[in-house]
């Protein structure tokens, strides 16, 4: 049986909130977007007595065996999901770990979604989020790859027909533990999208947004703060902002060119920083 193809896309918080927290999560509302930056996965039903997920790739080096695809399976599995089945899965890592691009948990999602796609397994709306809640808080956010707004209240309302953006991509030689920077909340936003509309991803709506989490992670990683300071500086972006919580800093543009052109004076700056320029898909 030969391989199945997947592509599984980086995801960007255009805009982050911290409305609240209960008694596990802290609780968002984010503007997010993906972009035409994609680990490539492979997977086919195989003969082995057990699942078998391998990774490759730039990014492939100390991924824990405990991932969020092994949890996946071993999730459908306990809800007898799947059954006498195992899968061959293979990763190749172009997205970088801690970045706050959702590497792992876009790699769990577009899984689940291909299993239900393919009706591999049969599973309602209402498991399937149980599901992806159980391997993380933004694994649901890539069941759908169009532009989308997460309210407070945990409901996701997705657009259609979004202009897209070019980004500039920055991420230095250290990562972010979200856990480590989610500890260090302690103030809380109010809600500013539980009336999410087409509007908010005007540039001039995006412009006046921010990312809650940046004082948290600028205060820990000065540099942080210097390269996002660098790019405001570079070409005359639209708006530069942190996703997720960091490493990751991403500047945006309204063309191809402006991109591109900001892209080499940032590669002349920071040689050892990873570095890539894409758009929104």
């Amino acid at each position: 049986m030969s391989f199945s193809r997947i592509k599984s896309y980086a995801k960007l918080n255009l805009a982050l909130n911290i409305v609240g927290k209960n008694k596990f999560l802290h609780k968002i509302e984010s503007i997010i977007a993906f972009i035409n930056l994609y680990d490539t996965i492979l997977i086919k039903k195989s003969k082995f007595k057990k699942h078998k997920i391998s990774f490759t790739g730039k990014f492939s080096k100390n991924i824990d065996k405990k991932n969020t695809i092994s949890k996946l399976l071993q999730i459908l599995e306990e809800r007898k999901l799947i059954k006498n089945q195992n899968f061959h899965i293979k990763i190749n890592k172009k997205i970088p770990s801690k970045a706050g691009l959702g590497g792992g948990s876009m790699n769990a999602a577009s899984i689940l979604k291909y299993f239900i796609k393919k009706k591999i397994i049969k599973i309602n709306k209402k498991e399937t989020s149980e599901v992806a809640k159980l391997i993380g808080s933004d694994v649901i956010l890539g069941l759908n790859t169009n532009y989308s707004i997460l309210t407070a209240k945990n409901k996701i309302k997705h657009f259609t027909k979004i202009k897209k953006i070019y980004v500039l991509i920055v991420k230095p030689n250290f990562g972010c533990s979200t856990k480590d920077i989610y500890s260090k909340v302690r103030n809380f936003d109010k809600p500013k999208f539980n009336k999410p509309s087409k509007k908010m991803f005007n540039y001039n709506n995006l412009i006046n947004m921010k990312n809650t989490l940046e004082p948290i992670v600028f205060n820990k990683y000065p540099k942080l703060k210097r390269v996002k300071l660098d790019l405001e500086k570079s070409s005359n972006p639209i708006f530069v902002r942190m996703t997720g919580s960091g490493s990751a800093i991403a500047a945006y543009f309204q063309s191809k060119e402006i991109c591109e052109h900001a892209k080499k004076s940032v590669i002349k700056k920071y040689r050892n920083y990873w570095c890539i320029a894409s758009k929104t898909i």
